[in-house]
Protein backbone atom coordinates (compact mmCIF):
# COMPACT_ATOMS: atom_id res chain seq x y z
CA UNK A 1 0.00 0.00 0.00
CA UNK A 2 2.21 2.63 -1.37
CA UNK A 3 1.27 6.00 0.14
CA UNK A 4 2.83 8.81 -2.00
CA UNK A 5 4.98 11.37 -0.55
CA UNK A 6 5.65 8.36 2.41
CA UNK A 7 8.40 6.97 0.61
CA UNK A 8 9.63 5.43 3.79
CA UNK A 9 6.92 3.38 4.09
CA UNK A 10 5.91 -0.07 3.04
CA UNK A 11 3.34 -0.44 0.65
CA UNK A 12 1.06 -2.61 2.23
CA UNK A 13 1.61 -0.85 5.68
CA UNK A 14 -0.36 2.32 5.60
CA UNK A 15 -3.90 1.85 5.90
CA UNK A 16 -6.13 2.78 8.46
CA UNK A 17 -7.58 -0.44 10.67
CA UNK A 18 -10.73 1.65 9.60
CA UNK A 19 -10.32 1.35 5.54
CA UNK A 20 -8.79 -2.21 6.17
CA UNK A 21 -11.50 -3.74 7.95
CA UNK A 22 -13.83 -3.89 4.44
CA UNK A 23 -10.90 -5.02 2.64
CA UNK A 24 -9.51 -8.61 2.79
CA UNK A 25 -7.17 -10.90 0.59
CA UNK A 26 -4.82 -9.44 -1.84
CA UNK A 27 -5.50 -6.01 -0.65
CA UNK A 28 -1.92 -5.33 -1.88
CA UNK A 29 -0.43 -6.16 -2.53
CA UNK A 30 5.69 -0.39 -7.89
CA UNK A 31 5.13 12.06 -27.50
CA UNK A 32 3.20 11.26 -30.75
CA UNK A 33 1.21 8.01 -31.05
CA UNK A 34 4.19 5.70 -32.44
CA UNK A 35 4.03 1.79 -32.69
CA UNK A 36 5.54 -0.54 -30.80
CA UNK A 37 9.12 -0.28 -30.73
CA UNK A 38 11.00 -3.94 -31.99
CA UNK A 39 12.74 -5.54 -29.21
CA UNK A 40 13.78 -9.01 -28.93
CA UNK A 41 10.93 -11.57 -28.48
CA UNK A 42 12.21 -14.46 -27.42
CA UNK A 43 13.60 -14.67 -23.63
CA UNK A 44 16.54 -15.29 -22.64
CA UNK A 45 17.93 -18.67 -20.66
CA UNK A 46 17.83 -16.82 -17.66
CA UNK A 47 13.98 -15.85 -17.76
CA UNK A 48 12.98 -18.74 -20.65
CA UNK A 49 11.58 -22.45 -18.44
CA UNK A 50 7.59 -22.70 -17.56
CA UNK A 51 7.46 -22.41 -14.02
CA UNK A 52 11.11 -20.91 -13.95
CA UNK A 53 9.73 -17.00 -13.47
CA UNK A 54 11.32 -15.06 -10.11
CA UNK A 55 9.95 -11.64 -9.66
CA UNK A 56 10.93 -9.69 -7.32
CA UNK A 57 9.15 -6.09 -6.56
CA UNK A 58 11.31 -3.40 -6.11
CA UNK A 59 10.14 -0.11 -4.59
CA UNK A 60 10.83 3.25 -5.31
CA UNK A 61 11.06 4.86 -2.71
CA UNK A 62 13.60 2.44 -0.53
CA UNK A 63 16.04 4.79 -1.75
CA UNK A 64 15.27 6.66 1.70
CA UNK A 65 14.68 5.60 5.26
CA UNK A 66 15.10 1.72 3.74
CA UNK A 67 18.69 2.72 2.31
CA UNK A 68 18.04 -0.15 0.13
CA UNK A 69 19.47 0.35 -3.21
CA UNK A 70 19.54 -1.31 -6.77
CA UNK A 71 23.11 -2.25 -5.43
CA UNK A 72 21.87 -4.33 -3.09
CA UNK A 73 19.65 -6.65 -5.45
CA UNK A 74 23.62 -7.59 -6.59
CA UNK A 75 25.33 -7.68 -3.22
CA UNK A 76 22.60 -9.90 -1.62
CA UNK A 77 22.83 -12.32 -4.61
CA UNK A 78 19.44 -11.68 -5.44
CA UNK A 79 20.04 -10.37 -8.89
CA UNK A 80 21.33 -13.72 -10.25
CA UNK A 81 18.19 -15.62 -9.15
CA UNK A 82 15.50 -12.96 -10.48
CA UNK A 83 14.10 -13.22 -13.98
CA UNK A 84 11.84 -10.10 -13.79
CA UNK A 85 11.86 -7.00 -11.45
CA UNK A 86 8.66 -5.28 -10.90
CA UNK A 87 9.72 -1.82 -10.22
CA UNK A 88 6.72 -0.20 -8.04
CA UNK A 89 4.92 2.24 -8.64
CA UNK A 90 4.03 4.62 -11.22
CA UNK A 91 1.09 6.82 -10.69
CA UNK A 92 -2.15 6.36 -12.37
CA UNK A 93 -3.47 10.26 -12.46
CA UNK A 94 -5.68 12.42 -14.83
CA UNK A 95 -6.49 9.26 -16.80
CA UNK A 96 -2.63 8.55 -18.19
CA UNK A 97 0.46 7.10 -16.50
CA UNK A 98 2.82 9.44 -14.45
CA UNK A 99 6.09 9.32 -12.62
CA UNK A 100 5.70 8.55 -9.22
CA UNK A 101 8.75 10.14 -7.43
CA UNK A 102 10.74 11.50 -10.13
CA UNK A 103 13.83 12.39 -7.92
CA UNK A 104 14.43 8.85 -6.66
CA UNK A 105 13.51 7.74 -10.34
CA UNK A 106 15.56 9.59 -12.26
CA UNK A 107 17.47 12.20 -10.65
CA UNK A 108 19.26 10.96 -7.07
CA UNK A 109 23.25 11.02 -7.20
CA UNK A 110 24.33 7.47 -6.01
CA UNK A 111 28.14 8.13 -4.52
CA UNK A 112 30.46 5.08 -5.99
CA UNK A 113 30.26 2.86 -2.52
CA UNK A 114 26.18 3.04 -3.38
CA UNK A 115 26.36 2.36 -7.29
CA UNK A 116 25.90 -1.08 -8.72
CA UNK A 117 29.11 -0.77 -10.93
CA UNK A 118 31.34 1.05 -8.28
CA UNK A 119 31.22 4.18 -10.25
CA UNK A 120 29.96 7.40 -8.82
CA UNK A 121 27.06 9.72 -10.53
CA UNK A 122 28.16 12.71 -11.88
CA UNK A 123 26.51 16.46 -12.09
CA UNK A 124 25.98 16.32 -15.92
CA UNK A 125 24.72 13.30 -16.50
CA UNK A 126 21.65 12.45 -18.57
CA UNK A 127 20.14 10.31 -16.21
CA UNK A 128 20.91 9.20 -12.29
CA UNK A 129 18.59 7.88 -9.84
CA UNK A 130 17.01 4.35 -9.83
CA UNK A 131 16.80 4.04 -13.70
CA UNK A 132 20.34 4.59 -14.32
CA UNK A 133 21.31 1.68 -11.27
CA UNK A 134 18.86 -0.63 -13.21
CA UNK A 135 20.40 -0.32 -16.30
CA UNK A 136 24.01 -0.81 -14.35
CA UNK A 137 21.94 -4.24 -13.30
CA UNK A 138 20.81 -5.15 -16.59
CA UNK A 139 24.45 -4.52 -18.33
CA UNK A 140 25.88 -7.27 -15.24
CA UNK A 141 22.66 -9.46 -16.04
CA UNK A 142 21.61 -9.41 -19.89
CA UNK A 143 19.06 -11.69 -19.17
CA UNK A 144 17.22 -9.93 -16.37
CA UNK A 145 13.82 -8.28 -17.49
CA UNK A 146 12.83 -4.81 -15.78
CA UNK A 147 8.92 -4.22 -15.94
CA UNK A 148 7.15 -0.57 -14.64
CA UNK A 149 4.21 -1.56 -12.17
CA UNK A 150 1.80 0.97 -11.97
CA UNK A 151 -0.95 1.76 -9.33
CA UNK A 152 -0.43 -0.06 -6.26
CA UNK A 153 -2.78 0.71 -3.14
CA UNK A 154 -2.44 4.60 -3.44
CA UNK A 155 -2.43 5.13 -6.85
CA UNK A 156 -5.19 2.81 -7.89
CA UNK A 157 -8.17 5.17 -7.83
CA UNK A 158 -6.47 6.49 -10.95
CA UNK A 159 -7.75 3.38 -12.88
CA UNK A 160 -11.15 4.51 -13.18
CA UNK A 161 -10.81 7.53 -15.24
CA UNK A 162 -8.25 5.58 -17.19
CA UNK A 163 -10.80 2.94 -18.13
CA UNK A 164 -13.39 5.48 -19.63
CA UNK A 165 -10.49 5.63 -22.53
CA UNK A 166 -8.22 2.56 -22.93
CA UNK A 167 -6.28 3.75 -25.56
CA UNK A 168 -5.39 7.17 -24.53
CA UNK A 169 -4.41 5.51 -20.85
CA UNK A 170 -2.10 2.31 -23.39
CA UNK A 171 -0.80 5.15 -25.02
CA UNK A 172 0.41 7.46 -22.18
CA UNK A 173 1.72 4.58 -20.63
CA UNK A 174 3.87 3.50 -23.68
CA UNK A 175 4.94 7.34 -24.14
CA UNK A 176 6.71 7.04 -20.21
CA UNK A 177 7.70 3.66 -20.12
CA UNK A 178 9.62 4.02 -23.47
CA UNK A 179 10.61 7.33 -23.10
CA UNK A 180 14.30 7.79 -24.74
CA UNK A 181 15.83 9.46 -21.78
CA UNK A 182 15.94 5.91 -19.99
CA UNK A 183 15.78 3.68 -22.78
CA UNK A 184 16.46 0.37 -22.48
CA UNK A 185 15.67 -0.10 -18.76
CA UNK A 186 12.31 -1.01 -18.71
CA UNK A 187 10.84 -4.34 -20.59
CA UNK A 188 7.02 -3.73 -20.49
CA UNK A 189 4.40 -2.92 -17.94
CA UNK A 190 2.50 -4.12 -15.05
CA UNK A 191 -0.79 -3.26 -13.74
CA UNK A 192 -1.58 -3.15 -9.77
CA UNK A 193 -5.57 -2.12 -10.22
CA UNK A 194 -6.85 -2.47 -6.70
CA UNK A 195 -9.26 -3.58 -7.42
CA UNK A 196 -11.28 -3.34 -10.62
CA UNK A 197 -14.70 -2.62 -10.35
CA UNK A 198 -14.57 -3.22 -6.66
CA UNK A 199 -13.13 -1.64 -3.52
CA UNK A 200 -9.63 -0.87 -2.34
CA UNK A 201 -9.10 2.10 -0.62
CA UNK A 202 -11.36 3.93 -2.77
CA UNK A 203 -13.85 1.98 -4.68
CA UNK A 204 -14.54 1.86 -8.56
CA UNK A 205 -17.44 1.45 -10.27
CA UNK A 206 -16.09 0.97 -13.99
CA UNK A 207 -17.85 -2.56 -15.14
CA UNK A 208 -16.65 -5.95 -15.08
CA UNK A 209 -15.49 -5.33 -18.91
CA UNK A 210 -13.15 -2.60 -17.79
CA UNK A 211 -10.42 -4.51 -16.93
CA UNK A 212 -10.14 -6.08 -20.32
CA UNK A 213 -10.52 -3.38 -22.01
CA UNK A 214 -7.66 -2.06 -20.02
CA UNK A 215 -5.57 -4.91 -20.82
CA UNK A 216 -6.23 -5.33 -24.40
CA UNK A 217 -5.24 -1.39 -25.11
CA UNK A 218 -2.27 -2.07 -23.22
CA UNK A 219 -1.14 -5.26 -25.37
CA UNK A 220 -2.11 -3.34 -28.90
CA UNK A 221 0.29 -0.45 -28.16
CA UNK A 222 3.03 -2.42 -26.49
CA UNK A 223 2.89 -4.83 -28.98
CA UNK A 224 3.81 -8.46 -28.85
CA UNK A 225 7.86 -8.36 -28.48
CA UNK A 226 7.10 -6.51 -24.82
CA UNK A 227 5.59 -7.98 -21.48
CA UNK A 228 2.13 -6.73 -20.37
CA UNK A 229 1.35 -8.06 -16.90
CA UNK A 230 -0.86 -7.87 -13.88
CA UNK A 231 -1.20 -7.73 -9.74
CA UNK A 232 -4.81 -8.81 -9.11
CA UNK A 233 -6.57 -9.63 -5.76
CA UNK A 234 -6.88 -12.81 -4.25
CA UNK A 235 -10.22 -12.83 -2.94
CA UNK A 236 -11.57 -16.24 -4.12
CA UNK A 237 -14.91 -15.60 -1.85
CA UNK A 238 -18.15 -16.31 -3.99
CA UNK A 239 -19.39 -12.50 -5.70
CA UNK A 240 -15.76 -11.32 -4.14
CA UNK A 241 -13.15 -9.39 -5.79
CA UNK A 242 -12.42 -11.83 -8.33
CA UNK A 243 -15.75 -12.48 -9.65
CA UNK A 244 -16.14 -8.22 -9.91
CA UNK A 245 -13.93 -8.15 -13.24
CA UNK A 246 -13.26 -10.25 -15.96
CA UNK A 247 -10.35 -11.12 -15.24
CA UNK A 248 -10.35 -14.62 -17.40
CA UNK A 249 -11.24 -12.62 -20.41
CA UNK A 250 -7.95 -10.35 -19.85
CA UNK A 251 -6.22 -13.13 -19.84
CA UNK A 252 -4.95 -13.46 -23.59
CA UNK A 253 -3.79 -9.91 -22.67
CA UNK A 254 -0.96 -10.97 -20.22
CA UNK A 255 2.32 -12.65 -20.13
CA UNK A 256 1.06 -13.27 -16.68
CA UNK A 257 -0.89 -12.34 -13.70
CA UNK A 258 0.22 -11.81 -10.17
CA UNK A 259 -2.44 -12.98 -8.24
CA UNK A 260 -1.03 -11.25 -4.60
CA UNK A 261 -1.92 -14.31 -1.96
CA UNK A 262 -0.91 -12.81 0.93
CA UNK A 263 -2.52 -10.36 2.79
CA UNK A 264 -5.60 -12.27 3.75
CA UNK A 265 -5.33 -11.65 7.30
CA UNK A 266 -4.19 -8.92 9.22
CA UNK A 267 -4.43 -6.20 12.68
CA UNK A 268 -7.19 -4.08 10.54
CA UNK A 269 -9.16 -6.65 12.25
CA UNK A 270 -7.73 -5.39 15.73
CA UNK A 271 -9.10 -7.44 18.27
CA UNK A 272 -7.90 -10.33 15.82
CA UNK A 273 -8.66 -13.56 15.94
CA UNK A 274 -4.51 -13.89 14.88
CA UNK A 275 -4.46 -15.73 11.60
CA UNK A 276 -1.76 -16.06 9.46
CA UNK A 277 -1.46 -13.23 6.68
CA UNK A 278 -0.56 -15.41 3.91
CA UNK A 279 -1.69 -19.35 4.23
CA UNK A 280 -1.08 -21.97 1.36
CA UNK A 281 -3.68 -24.57 3.14
CA UNK A 282 -7.17 -23.79 4.90
CA UNK A 283 -6.78 -25.02 8.12
CA UNK A 284 -9.39 -25.96 11.15
CA UNK A 285 -10.68 -22.65 12.66
CA UNK A 286 -9.77 -20.45 9.55
CA UNK A 287 -11.61 -17.00 10.05
CA UNK A 288 -12.62 -16.63 6.31
CA UNK A 289 -13.17 -19.62 3.81
CA UNK A 290 -11.27 -18.81 0.59
CA UNK A 291 -9.02 -16.86 2.03
CA UNK A 292 -5.91 -19.06 1.48
CA UNK A 293 -3.31 -19.38 -1.84
CA UNK A 294 -4.62 -22.86 -2.67
CA UNK A 295 -8.55 -21.59 -2.94
CA UNK A 296 -7.53 -18.41 -4.85
CA UNK A 297 -5.04 -20.91 -7.73
CA UNK A 298 -8.35 -23.00 -7.94
CA UNK A 299 -10.60 -20.11 -8.62
CA UNK A 300 -8.27 -18.68 -11.31
CA UNK A 301 -7.84 -22.12 -12.73
CA UNK A 302 -11.37 -22.83 -12.69
CA UNK A 303 -11.96 -19.59 -14.63
CA UNK A 304 -10.20 -20.99 -17.37
CA UNK A 305 -7.03 -19.15 -16.83
CA UNK A 306 -3.71 -20.95 -17.91
CA UNK A 307 -1.89 -22.22 -14.69
CA UNK A 308 1.30 -20.67 -17.21
CA UNK A 309 0.00 -17.46 -16.74
CA UNK A 310 -0.57 -17.43 -12.97
CA UNK A 311 2.45 -16.59 -10.72
CA UNK A 312 2.62 -17.86 -6.97
CA UNK A 313 2.54 -14.72 -4.61
CA UNK A 314 4.92 -14.94 -1.62
CA UNK A 315 5.15 -11.82 1.04
CA UNK A 316 9.15 -11.35 2.51
CA UNK A 317 7.28 -9.63 5.73
CA UNK A 318 5.27 -10.32 8.08
CA UNK A 319 1.62 -9.45 9.80
CA UNK A 320 1.27 -9.25 13.45
CA UNK A 321 -0.58 -8.22 16.80
CA UNK A 322 0.06 -7.28 20.35
CA UNK A 323 -2.07 -8.06 22.87
CA UNK A 324 -2.10 -11.64 22.32
CA UNK A 325 -1.48 -14.49 25.31
CA UNK A 326 -2.74 -17.80 23.05
CA UNK A 327 0.20 -19.34 20.90
CA UNK A 328 -2.06 -20.97 18.36
CA UNK A 329 -3.53 -18.80 15.87
CA UNK A 330 -7.38 -17.74 16.73
CA UNK A 331 -6.44 -15.85 19.89
CA UNK A 332 -7.83 -12.46 20.59
CA UNK A 333 -5.62 -8.97 20.23
CA UNK A 334 -5.54 -5.48 21.68
CA UNK A 335 -4.17 -4.00 18.41
CA UNK A 336 -1.30 -4.05 15.83
CA UNK A 337 2.37 -5.26 17.10
CA UNK A 338 5.28 -2.44 16.83
CA UNK A 339 7.19 -2.68 13.56
CA UNK A 340 10.48 -0.87 12.19
CA UNK A 341 8.09 1.28 10.07
CA UNK A 342 4.39 0.62 10.49
CA UNK A 343 2.58 -0.82 13.07
CA UNK A 344 1.27 -4.44 12.15
CA UNK A 345 4.38 -5.16 9.63
CA UNK A 346 7.80 -6.61 9.54
CA UNK A 347 10.09 -7.37 7.45
CA UNK A 348 11.54 -11.06 7.42
CA UNK A 349 14.70 -10.04 7.95
CA UNK A 350 14.23 -8.12 11.27
CA UNK A 351 11.71 -10.50 12.26
CA UNK A 352 13.83 -13.84 11.96
CA UNK A 353 15.91 -12.69 15.13
CA UNK A 354 12.88 -10.60 16.70
CA UNK A 355 10.25 -13.04 16.44
CA UNK A 356 11.46 -16.39 15.63
CA UNK A 357 9.23 -18.89 14.35
CA UNK A 358 7.44 -21.28 17.13
CA UNK A 359 5.27 -22.85 15.02
CA UNK A 360 3.23 -23.60 11.17
CA UNK A 361 -0.24 -23.68 10.30
CA UNK A 362 -1.81 -23.85 6.83
CA UNK A 363 1.06 -24.32 5.58
CA UNK A 364 3.14 -20.91 6.73
CA UNK A 365 4.47 -19.84 9.75
CA UNK A 366 3.91 -18.17 13.13
CA UNK A 367 5.57 -17.05 16.11
CA UNK A 368 4.43 -15.60 19.61
CA UNK A 369 7.08 -13.49 21.53
CA UNK A 370 6.32 -11.85 24.61
CA UNK A 371 2.63 -10.82 23.77
CA UNK A 372 3.71 -10.51 19.64
CA UNK A 373 2.11 -12.75 17.64
CA UNK A 374 3.12 -12.69 14.16
CA UNK A 375 3.21 -15.01 10.60
CA UNK A 376 5.30 -15.06 8.05
CA UNK A 377 7.09 -17.07 4.97
CA UNK A 378 10.55 -18.92 6.16
CA UNK A 379 12.64 -20.69 3.90
CA UNK A 380 11.36 -23.71 5.29
CA UNK A 381 7.51 -22.85 4.06
CA UNK A 382 8.78 -21.04 1.11
CA UNK A 383 9.86 -24.64 -0.21
CA UNK A 384 6.44 -25.96 0.60
CA UNK A 385 5.46 -23.22 -1.19
CA UNK A 386 7.48 -24.22 -4.18
CA UNK A 387 6.36 -27.91 -4.15
CA UNK A 388 2.77 -26.66 -4.77
CA UNK A 389 3.59 -24.09 -7.43
CA UNK A 390 5.51 -27.04 -9.39
CA UNK A 391 2.25 -29.23 -8.54
CA UNK A 392 0.10 -27.10 -9.79
CA UNK A 393 2.36 -25.99 -12.88
CA UNK A 394 2.13 -22.23 -12.36
CA UNK A 395 4.26 -20.09 -14.08
CA UNK A 396 6.55 -19.18 -11.41
CA UNK A 397 6.65 -17.18 -8.27
CA UNK A 398 6.65 -13.13 -7.64
CA UNK A 399 7.18 -11.31 -3.97
CA UNK A 400 6.81 -8.62 -2.39
CA UNK A 401 9.08 -6.74 -1.83
CA UNK A 402 13.34 -7.24 -1.93
CA UNK A 403 13.88 -5.13 0.59
CA UNK A 404 12.68 -7.77 3.28
CA UNK A 405 14.89 -10.42 2.75
CA UNK A 406 18.38 -11.10 4.38
CA UNK A 407 21.58 -9.25 3.12
CA UNK A 408 22.77 -13.02 2.19
CA UNK A 409 18.87 -13.51 0.14
CA UNK A 410 17.84 -15.98 2.44
CA UNK A 411 14.20 -15.91 0.96
CA UNK A 412 15.08 -16.26 -2.62
CA UNK A 413 17.44 -18.74 -2.16
CA UNK A 414 14.77 -20.90 -0.94
CA UNK A 415 12.48 -19.92 -3.84
CA UNK A 416 15.45 -21.07 -6.13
Amino acid sequence: MHIPHRPRASFRALVSAACCAVLGAGLLAGAGAGTAAAKPAAPSGQAAAAGSKVVGYFTEWGTYDRKYYVKNIETSGSAAKLTHINYAFGNVTGGKCAMGDSYAATDRAYTAAESVDGVADTWDQPLRGNFNQLLKLKKQHPGLKILWSFGGWTWSGGFGEAAKDPAAFAQSCYDLVENSKWADVFDGIDIDWEYPNACGLSCDTSGSAAFKNLMAALRSKFGSSSLVTAAITADATSGGKIDAADYAGAAQYVDWYNPMTYDYFGAWDAAGPTAPHSPLDSYSGIPKADFNTSATIAKLKGLGIPASKLLLGIGFYGRGWTGVTQEAPGGTATGPAAGTYEQGIDDYKVLKTKCPATGTVGGTAYAKCGSDWWSYDTPSTIATKMSYKNQQGLGGTFFWELSGDTASGELINAIN
